[in-house]
């Protein structure tokens, strides 16, 4: 992986960068200091990509159901071989906790893979409706951008599909965590994925991200990450017309209904937001409580808090790393000052390092209470471990504030009965509801309402959005 830092993967190759690529230091968050460096590309490098996809994708493109499934059936094998490098990986560039890199972020690139293998094993691309066949086919070329706070999960769930459905593709993981992608691109090699059909491409958005995105000979763009930078890639695709495919930010509400046992329901609540150092996009962010019971949450999500370990990615017992970068850090702590001026209640955790770390991107584990719905801690997407608790008075007003927001990527309901949990689900506008704290499941589709994206991802329903549709008319006609 070290070895291929400073090459891009393109044409079944490991290649210099064209003329004209610049060195980007590598950062450990836990230490702040660089460990490797990585080449950052520009256009010329996109062109090669694009190429050598457009090539592979007259072949591959023809490939059958069964020779795809035993590229990705070798592509699981070998990233099984490597898993516990890829977690290794992973809690270093981004400071995630060993164990959980591991078990969780490299495991989630695992599931994918496993669950479109049994997608393709039983996906229809082609169904007679009449005299007219019904036939999906491969977009083409697509155009790949994923993100640094969960780099595997993101990648397999849009290369595993887009193997699955006969795309070729060109990769830019983030530039802020891109060690796993370069070794992502070795388990691709290692399994002999045809050349021209998987290329990797490091840089930043400015350069390799707008040049991908406006290329012509790209059909479509998959890209998750903050809905400021989709908002540029959607402008930047829009004059090929190519198909723009995003899974961008949230803001995602925890309802917690009267009946819940408050104990049990605020601490998983504070769980769920503070897990991975607070950097899912689908994160429980706002947690709405009824009125008069505001004070007793608040006190529980502050013991909640204290439980939270804080240290460095490959420390024993750490239960929060850093979060990502300077960037990343500087912002949470503008957004916790701004929550303190514009008046929450720090119920735990506030500005600054836990107490005895002085360097690393450490933030404390914070809760605000009395947060009103106008606060900007309320309404921005704050990316760190920061918890904000909000009352409701009765039900349709928590419904109300809960969709007030321009993210729609995710909802969560606690209730200790069912088919209520199951009636508000359904007044929910977001692509995902969780009810009660269930298990992650690779079979649900990803993906969000209004400004939180378009388009879903995992299982069958990620492997569509790499189909076009073809309608053959007389096909079945005698």
């Amino acid at each position: 992986m070290m070895s291929n830092a400073l090459k891009f993967y393109i044409d079944g190759a490991w290649v210099e960068p064209a003329p004209g690529a610049t060195r980007l230091p590598v950062i450990d968050p836990s230490t702040e200091e660089a460990y490797a460096e990585i080449a950052i590309g520009t256009g010329a490098d996109v062109d090669r990509a694009v190429a050598a996809a457009r090539r592979a994708f007259e072949t591959y493109s023809q490939t059958s159901r069964e020779e795809r499934l035993a590229i990705l059936r070798r592509v699981l094998a070998v990233y099984d071989r490597r898993a516990r490098e890829m977690g290794a990986a992973i809690s270093r560039e981004m400071g995630a906790p060993l164990p959980f890199a591991i078990s969780n972020q490299a495991g989630s690139g695992r599931a994918h893979l496993a669950k479109m293998i049994e997608t393709l094993e039983n996906f229809r691309f082609e169904e007679l409706r009449g005299t007219t066949l019904i036939a999906r086919e491969p977009i083409g070329v697509v155009g790949m951008i994923t993100p640094w706070n969960w780099p595997m999960n993101q990648i397999a769930c849009k290369v595993g599909p887009a193997l699955a459905a006969g795309c070729t593709m060109v990769l830019k993981p983030s530039e802020i965590a891109p060690m796993s992608g370069l070794l992502f691109a070795e388990i691709m090699d290692e399994a002999g994925v045809p050349k021209g059909v998987f290329n990797l491409v490091n840089g930043d958005g400015p350069n390799v991200g707008e040049a991908m995105s406006a290329h012509p000979g790209i059909d479509m763009m998959s890209f998750t990450g903050s809905t400021r930078a989709g908002i540029l890639i959607a402008k930047a695709a829009a004059d090929t017309i190519k198909r723009v495919h995003q899974e961008l930010g949230g803001k995602s509400a925890n309802i917690l209904l009267p009946d819940v046992d408050l104990e049990k329901a605020v601490s998983e609540g504070v769980a769920e937001c503070f897990g991975n150092s607070g950097q899912s996009c689908n994160a429980p962010t706002r947690m709405f409580v009824p009125i008069d019971r505001h004070e007793e949450a608040a006190a529980i999500a502050a013991r909640a808090a204290a439980t939270f370990k804080v240290g460095p990615a490959d420390a024993e017992g750490t239960k929060l790393g850093p979060v990502v970068s300077q960037i990343q850090y500087d912002k949470i702590q503008r957004l916790i000052e701004t929550g303190i001026e514009e008046g929450a209640r720090l119920a735990a955790g506030g500005l600054g390092r836990p107490d005895g770390m002085n360097r690393g991107y450490f933030v404390k584990p914070t809760v605000f209470a009395d947060v009103t719905p106008e606060m900007t801690i309320a309404r921005e997407e704050i990316f760190g471990p920061v918890l904000s608790i909000l009352s409701y008075r009765d039900e349709d007003e928590a419904v109300a504030l809960a969709n007030d927001t321009v993210y729609g990527l995710a909802s969560y309901i606690q209730s200790a009965d069912l088919r209520h949990a199951r009636r508000l689900a359904a007044r929910m506008r977001s692509g995902n509801v969780y009810i009660n704290n269930p298990a992650w499941d690779t079979g649900a589709p990803f993906g969000g309402y209004k400004q939180s994206g378009n388009g879903r991802e995992y299982a069958d329903f990620g492997l569509h959005e790499f189909l076009e549709i073809k309608g053959i008319v007389g096909y079945g006609a005698a």
